[in-house]
């Protein structure tokens, strides 16, 4: 019953999971409970337009969870982790489509060893590599972890873009998130087992692990929100490289999960492009340079004491590009 409500809410699930701050300027005092109220009725119910906007991601961030469990099901928790960072190239597509982005040479490196990585553990997934639980389903989850990225990286840069768009803060947004994903979830739930639920109640089957869960949502959307605020792409990078380690041992731990060369080398190249993928533009431009140095010989030397000649700009847009936001990119 749990994988048919929204499984967390909304702002767990989205990029947009930043921490509440203060309100907008000048509409309330802290710790006015009147002028919240106030605040909330102009902003949610009388500017409704404005809030029906945050109807698509969160339908799409509903949709996205219930997904996760369907794939999450049907694969190896290590099989998944390591898919599951399909959403990176699907957020980066879409922010390039939506958002007129570009991407720098080695960000379009990445995103293909990325690829490569996600499709050489998948080959040793139906390959048979390990073995697996009679009702799993590589398929199923395939399938479902391929649509769970999709609509990641889609709800991501659509949010992204209605915060560029609008005066509205995070907060408030969140907060409208939060609202159409606890509608849509209890929507889902009563067409699916609102039988059930009508005769054993709401919380029928909420047993500690299933709790442990809606913890662990919650708790990982809160994470989101710090990471956001206080750290950069390179911690980001390193913390889903370690995701997806601890989520191999675990599974080798509880899931007699075996790790043969094949998932190694497809594991290895997923982290090693997320971390690629993760630098700052900075990182990004040295490593152009280096490579770019030590691809040939140098064909002239400059005469002593004579001064360097002019170097021509090579600004095609590929190198000096803007990195993504953060929130675009740290999707649960």
């Amino acid at each position: 019953m749990a994988a048919v409500g929204s499984g967390g809410s909304p702002a767990a699930a989205g990029p947009g999971a930043v921490s509440a701050g203060t309100l907008e300027p000048g509409t309330t005092t802290a710790g006015n409970v009147k002028h919240l109220v106030l605040f909330l009725h102009e902003a949610v119910l009388v500017q409704y337009v404005d809030t029906l906007k945050l109807a698509v991601p969160s339908l799409i961030y509903t949709l996205q969870n219930n997904l996760q469990y369907v794939a999450i099901s049907n694969l190896p928790a290590a099989t998944f982790q390591v898919t599951y960072q399909l959403k990176i190239l699907t957020t980066a597509l879409f922010s390039v489509l939506m958002l007129n982005r570009s991407l720098s040479r080695l960000q379009w490196a990445s995103l293909l060893l990325l690829f490569t990585g996600v499709a050489i553990v998948q080959a040793q997934q139906a390959g048979g590599g390990s073995p697996r639980p009679l009702d799993q389903n590589p398929g199923v989850g395939l399938a479902a972890v391929v649509a769970s990225c999709l609509s990641s990286g889609f709800a991501g840069v659509y949010f992204e873009k209605i915060l560029k768009g609008s005066s509205g803060s995070v907060w408030l947004r969140n907060l409208q998130l939060g609202l159409f994903g606890t509608a849509l979830g209890l929507v889902g739930l009563w067409w699916a087992e609102g039988t059930a639920v009508a005769h054993r109640g709401f919380f029928f089957g909420y047993t500690p692990a299933v709790w442990g869960v809606v913890l662990n949502q919650a708790f990982g959307g809160l994470l989101v929100a710090v990471v956001v605020k206080y750290a950069d792409n390179i911690l980001k990078g390193f913390a889903t490289s370690l995701s997806i380690v601890l989520s191999t041992v675990a599974s080798i731990r509880l899931f007699g999960f075996h790790v043969d060369p094949l998932f190694a080398l497809g594991a290895g190249l997923v982290i090693g492009a997320v971390y690629l993928y993760s630098l700052p533009r900075g990182a990004a431009k040295a490593i152009a340079s280096a490579s770019a140095s030590t691809s040939g010989p140098c064909t002239h030397q400059q005469p002593p004491g004579q001064p360097p000649p002019p170097q021509l700009s090579s600004h095609r847009g590929d190198v000096s590009t803007e990195p993504f936001l953060p929130k675009s990119v740290l999707v649960k």
